[in-house]
């Protein structure tokens, strides 16, 4: 049984997660942590919780999801892992941090393990599901697991909106087609965790969301 605890961190309200189960295997994904009081909230819970960071995942590379890559890397020794187009996304970020008011944006490690386009991440007794789903960003990938009903869906789909798709690499026609393709073929009581915002569910964004 996997457990979600959501962080808002950065001055974009990012949400990153912590997922773990009954093992304490821990995954963090998207971790948007920039100020060192953050930092400290994220390494408080999971030192509270006793949980075993064993993955650092993105699901995509802008710079508010990977924050706290750095971090994550110094402290409990992982290096992210995403899709391998992803990566001038994530190689881009030093260049126009400074221009954005980030001066102290650490710079994230590179992985030394890409993921695929179906497949799957496994922590714990846990399964997450690959979705691979371009169109906010190029190779933005969601996380999904069958058994507790839930998508770590990062910004491709909102409460009653969608990712932007005017950043380099973004693709409105894509992204609308991923996501009545890719996700809104999940169970309608599939909780979606967004990268920014409240969670909602595939059967209401399917209903009530005016982009669809």
């Amino acid at each position: 049984m996997i457990t979600v605890k959501t962080f808002t961190f950065n001055a974009y309200s990012e949400n990153t997660y912590l997922l773990f189960d009954e093992t304490k295997a821990c995954v963090i994904i998207d971790p948007g942590m920039y100020e060192g009081f953050e930092e400290n909230q994220l390494a408080f819970f999971i030192r509270q919780e006793s949980l075993n960071p064993v993955l650092l995942l993105n699901t995509h590379c802008h710079i508010d999801h990977v924050f706290g890559n750095s971090f994550v890397f110094d402290t409990y020794g992982l290096k992210p892992q995403f899709h391998a187009g992803e990566l001038p996304i994530l190689n881009a970020v030093p260049g126009y941090a400074p221009a954005m008011g980030f001066t102290r944006y650490q710079r994230s490690p590179l992985p030394n393990t890409f993921l695929p386009e179906t497949g799957e991440v496994k922590f714990g007794n846990s399964v997450l599901s690959i979705i691979f789903s371009p169109g906010h960003s190029p190779a933005h990938l969601c996380f999904y697991s069958e058994t507790d009903h839930l998508l770590i869906g990062g910004d491709v789909l909102f409460q009653g909106s969608i990712g932007r798709t005017d950043l380099p690499g973004g693709n409105h026609q894509q992204l609308i087609q991923n996501i009545s393709d890719k996700i809104f073929v999940l169970p309608d009581e599939t909780v979606v965790y967004p990268g920014h915002g409240p969670t909602t569910t595939i059967g209401f964004e399917k209903q009530h969301n005016p982009f669809f």
